[in-house]
Order: C-alpha cells, then sequence, then structure tokens
C-alpha cells in the first residue's frame, strides 16, 4: 500500500512542532526534554474548550498543526485517530466517585473519557463532517492507526489525516499504566504528490526487528509513549532519508515502511 505524506503536526516533550522538531530528530540539534505544552483549542466554542482535557487539546493540536501546513480545509477530511487509551484522569475522577458511599457520576465526565472523545471535538472545532475512524490496538496503536490510514488513502483514493496521541494517567493507575508524558504525532496523507509533498511511504508486514532513536533521551520516549513510536519514521523524515523504516506494530508483527523523500522537509 502507497501514499504520500503532505505535512506532519508534533507536539511532545521538547518537541513543539514538526519546523522545531526536524534538527533535533536528524541529530542536527540537541534534545532537551521539556513538558508537552497543551493549548486550549481557541477554535472550540467556550463551553467545549473550559472541558477539554489533556486528549483532546493534544490530538486538536496535532491536526490542526497539520492541516495549516497543508493548506487543505479540515471539514473536507476524512480521519484516524489512534490511542493506546482515553483521559486517564477523567477516568481516575470517575472511579473516585463511584467508589463514595453514595456514587455520584458527571455526565460531562462520562463523555470525555471516552475513547473516541476526541473525534467528537474535532467535528464541533473543525466543521468537519466526513467519516472518522477511532482506533485503540495497546501499544501498537500507532502502527494501527498508520496502517488503517494507508489502507483508506489506497482505498478511497483520497486524502486522510491520521491523529495518534497518548497522555499520561495519575496514580494508582500510573502504577499500572505507565505512560510518563504526553505526545502526539498528525501525518496528512493523500493518494497522489501536492507541491508540498514531504515523501511517498509505501507500508507491508514484517518480522525484522524495529527501529530504534540514537538519542538515548528520545529511545526512552519511544519506548515509554505507544504513540511515540513513530519517532524513527519521523528521524528519517527530518533526515531526508530514503529507506526502510521498521516500526513497532504487534507482538510478533511490526510495519516496514518505506521512505522516497520527493520534497524539501
Amino acid at each position: 500500500m502507497h501514499a504520500y505524506l503532505d505535512s506532519i503536526g508534533l507536539l511532545g516533550p521538547g518537541l513543539g512542532d514538526w519546523p522545531r522538531a526536524r534538527d533535533v530528530l536528524a541529530g542536527r540539534a540537541p534534545y532537551v526534554s521539556a513538558p508537552t505544552e497543551l493549548l486550549p483549542p481557541a477554535c472550540l466554542p467556550s463551553a467545549e474548550r473550559r472541558r477539554s482535557g489533556p486528549p483532546v487539546r493534544l490530538s486538536i493540536g496535532v491536526g490542526q498543526q497539520a492541516v495549516i501546513a497543508s493548506g487543505m480545509d479540515a471539514a473536507t477530511l476524512p480521519t484516524i485517530f489512534a490511542a493506546s487509551g482515553s483521559d486517564g484522569f477523567n477516568i481516575h475522577a470517575i472511579c473516585e466517585g463511584l467508589a463514595e458511599a453514595e456514587p455520584v457520576m458527571s455526565p460531562t465526565r462520562f463523555h470525555n473519557s471516552v475513547h473516541n472523545a476526541p473525534a467528537g471535538y474535532w467535528s464541533i472545532a473543525t466543521g468537519a463532517m466526513r467519516p472518522s475512524n477511532v482506533i485503540c490496538a495497546y501499544d501498537g496503536s500507532f502502527g494501527a492507526g498508520l496502517l488503517e490510514s494507508v489502507a483508506q488513502v489506497t482505498t478511497d483514493g483520497e486524502p486522510c489525516l491520521l491523529i495518534a496521541y497518548d497522555t499520561d494517567y495519575p496514580e494508582p493507575l500510573r502504577a499500572h499504566r505507565t505512560i510518563p508524558v504526553q505526545f502526539g504525532v498528525a501525518l496528512l496523507l493523500t493518494p497522489a504528490p501536492t507541491p508540498r509533498t514531504l515523501a511517498g511511504l509505501s507500508v507491508r508486514t514484517t518480522h525484522d526487528a524495529a527501529a530504534t532513536m540514537p538519542d538515548a533521551a528520545l529511545e526512552t520516549l519511544r519506548g515509554a509513549v505507544p504513540a511515540a513510536r513513530a519517532l524513527p519514521l519521523l528521524r528519517a523524515l527530518a533526515m531526508q532519508q530514503a529507506g526502510i523504516v521498521v516500526l513497532d506494530y504487534l507482538d510478533d508483527l511490526r510495519l516496514a515502511v518505506e521512505v522516497s523523500p520527493t520534497g524539501t522537509p
């Protein structure tokens, strides 16, 4: 399966957006970790903006970066949302409420806790009425999202926006699901090259070992956050490096992504 990469959105610790992250990922500048900056989405109505939690802010943040860089209209784009879980802090608050002598459930907390909430907020923020798939494959969620996105572009012959993200959990949930930081990436894929095309991507499955990051801190990030399994692919794109990048997917199956740079990063 083949698609073209038109633009990238990126938010992570010390990685504020794709333009600033390119030199770091390519090894031309040092990596300095810093808290992921999540701003309330200005594109949401005020009531929804106040209710937005980290997954919503992260997914809309990276999605908007990719759409703005592409010059496309977000309302016209089908989307794939991929995350290994939902809003951990809302789940924690709901569990606390249910553990009370008189259990209480906030409707707002409930609808923000479900896995497809960010896709709904994206639709509200952008006016998007196109199909939206929401995928969860635990630690393989980025790989599953990429596979689904390229398959959709190949089959339907139209652009698709992949938004992959993960956010952290409070204790005691963190002890059982240790995602230490927030990380999100958006890839806008097209069926044919555009004037902004960064690379062609061909995807297949493989049993080869996954690629790692040469920088120890970035490798720790890659291993700790499911969405950050995208980092070796982003590194190849930042370096404008042709070749095959193997990404984590399932325990016994990985993705081989052939990268063919076709434009400037």
